[in-house]
């Protein structure tokens, strides 16, 4: 796949917005976005998938989000995993990526990053999402510890 990727400063000059709207974006889940490194990077298709949504109206972007009660509440989350070495925190990850780009309508917008902490060999993943979200990666990470 040849997907093209901006930068949070080509998108903010390519949309007319402030940098920082462009990253509250990426943080609240309406901009779909990766960290690489210690920036985020947005893919063509996603920057589309936004700018396509951005032509609805206040009152209709109210009422298509949180029709569940239960999608008002967003938790976050960090959880520290040991780990033997560098590759096992990168398999880890690689896991948590894949099933969270598949992840069910229900799980509603939720991000996920991680960080390995090389001198401690941990892997910090920090998560933000509605609770059946949290309530499945914690359920993830209670199996997989039990499996190590």
């Amino acid at each position: 796949m040849n997907d093209k990727f901006y930068s949070v400063e080509q998108i903010s000059q390519m949309l007319g917005m402030h940098a920082k709207t462009i990253q509250r974006y990426i943080r609240e889940g309406k901009l779909r976005a990766a960290k690489i490194g210690k920036a985020w990077r947005v893919s063509e298709h996603d920057l589309s998938v936004f700018t396509e949504g951005t032509n609805r109206t206040p009152k209709q972007a109210a009422t298509s989000v949180g029709k569940n009660p239960i999608d008002k509440i967003m938790v976050s989350s960090v959880v520290d995993i040991d780990v033997a070495d560098k590759e096992e925190g990168n398999s880890i990850t690689n896991m948590l990526t894949a099933a969270l780009n598949n992840k069910p309508p229900e799980y509603g917008k939720s991000t996920m990053s991680a960080q390995f902490i090389e001198d401690e060999n941990k892997l910090r993943i920090m998560l933000w999402g509605n609770i059946q979200f949290m309530k499945a990666m914690m359920w993830f990470f209670t199996n997989y510890i039990h499996e190590r």
